[in-house]
C-alpha cells in the first residue's frame, strides 16, 4: 500500500495574529485520530476534536441555540472543526486586541470589579472559576470562536440576493398580522382528528379551558412571522384563521411538532397602508433572511464537499480515560 503523508491542523496552536498552524505527520505518527475530511485529505486529531467541544460547551456556538444532547454537540463539534479548516484556506486571521475585547465585553456583563488586563491573578482565578481551565486555553478558545465568527460574516457578504417588492410587502404582512392563538398538540394526527372532531363546538372547547387550564397551550398575541418560524405552523393555515370568526375551532395542522388543534382567541390584521413608510426596512430584513439562508446551504454545501467520517468512539473513549 502506498504511503502517503496526512495534513491536520492543531486548533490550540495559535500564533499571536491568529493564524492556525499546520503540520505534517506520516502515517506512522503515534497521534491519535477521531475522524478525517476524506474530501480534503485532513485526519482530524483528538486534541483538536476536545478543543473544540470544549469551546462549544463554554461559549455554545454563538450564533444559534447552544446543543442540548450528545448527538447535538457531536454534530456541532464536526461542523466547527470544518468551518475552522475553511478559515484557515480563507487566511482569516484574529488579532490579538479583538480577543481582548471580547474579554473585556464578558467581564463587564459579569460585572466584575478588577481590571483584568492589570490584575492577572483575579482574571486567572474568574476563568479558572468559570471554566476550569487555564487562561491560555480559554483564549485560544475564544479565539477560535472568534474566527468562525468572522469567516461566517465573510461569506455572508459575498451574496447578493434580490428582493422583490412583492417579497417585501409580504414580510411586512407577515409581521404585523398578529394572532392569540389558543392549542393542544398531538403527536398523531388522528388523536388531533378526533380531538377536533369533539371539540368543533367553541362552547364545549371553553369548557374543557376552564375544567384543565394546562390541557393548552399559549404562544401568546404574537405576529404570524413568529408563528410560522418558532412553532411552524403553515403560512396558508394562518392566514385561513385571520378569516374566521373569534372563538372558532380550527382543524388539525401541522406544528413544529405533531400536529395542533387551535381555537382563536383574538387577531389584529395588517394595514397595508402603513407599508409603503416601512417599505426600505423591510427590503433589507428580506434580503438578510435570504443572506442566511444562503449561509446555511453553504454550510451544508462545504460539509459535503468535505466528506466527514468519524472513526469508531472507541478512540475517543481510552483517550478520555487516559
Amino acid at each position: 500500500m502506498k504511503r502517503i503523508k496526512i495534513i491536520y491542523f492543531f486548533l490550540f496552536s495559535l500564533l499571536s495574529c491568529g493564524s492556525l498552524v499546520f503540520s505534517q505527520v506520516t502515517e506512522t505518527s503515534k497521534e491519535v485520530f477521531v475522524g478525517e475530511f476524506s474530501g480534503w485529505g485532513i485526519k482530524i486529531p483528538i486534541s483538536n476534536y476536545y478543543f473544540v467541544k470544549g469551546a462549544i460547551s463554554i461559549f455554545g456556538t454563538r450564533w444559534g441555540p447552544s446543543p442540548q444532547t450528545e448527538q447535538e454537540f457531536e454534530d456541532a463539534t464536526w461542523e466547527q472543526l470544518v468551518l475552522s479548516y475553511e478559515a484557515f484556506r480563507r487566511d482569516i486571521k484574529v488579532e490579538q486586541n479583538k480577543v481582548d475585547e471580547e474579554i473585556t465585553k464578558m467581564l463587564k456583563a459579569e460585572k466584575v470589579t478588577f481590571d483584568w488586563q492589570k490584575d492577572k491573578e483575579a482574571y486567572e482565578k474568574w476563568v479558572k472559576d468559570k471554566t476550569r481551565q487555564p487562561t491560555t486555553l480559554f483564549e485560544n478558545q475564544l479565539r477560535h470562536l472568534i474566527q468562525l465568527e468572522n469567516l461566517r460574516q465573510q461569506v455572508l457578504d459575498s451574496f447578493k440576493p434580490t428582493v422583490s417588492e412583492e417579497e417585501a410587502k409580504q414580510e411586512f404582512i407577515n409581521e404585523y398580522n398578529t394572532i392569540e392563538l389558543e392549542l393542544k398538540q398531538f403527536d398523531q394526527l388522528k388523536s388531533a382528528q378526533d380531538f377536533y372532531e369533539k371539540m368543533k363546538d367553541p362552547k364545549l372547547w371553553e369548557e374543557e379551558a376552564r375544567n384543565d387550564p394546562k390541557f393548552f397551550m399559549h404562544p401568546g398575541f404574537v405576529s404570524f412571522e413568529f408563528l410560522i418560524n418558532m412553532w411552524k405552523i403553515p403560512k396558508d393555515d394562518l392566514y385561513k384563521m385571520l378569516d374566521m370568526e373569534i372563538n372558532a375551532i380550527y382543524p388539525p395542522t401541522p406544528i413544529y411538532k405533531g400536529y395542533g388543534v387551535f381555537r382563536i382567541l383574538q387577531k389584529r390584521p395588517a394595514v397595508e397602508g402603513d407599508f409603503p413608510k416601512l417599505r426600505e426596512s423591510y427590503f433589507k430584513q428580506v434580503e438578510s433572511i435570504k443572506k442566511y439562508e444562503e449561509l446555511n446551504l453553504w454550510v451544508k454545501r462545504l460539509k459535503k464537499e468535505a466528506k466527514i467520517i468519524v472513526y469508531p468512539q472507541e478512540a475517543k473513549e481510552e483517550k478520555a480515560q487516559k
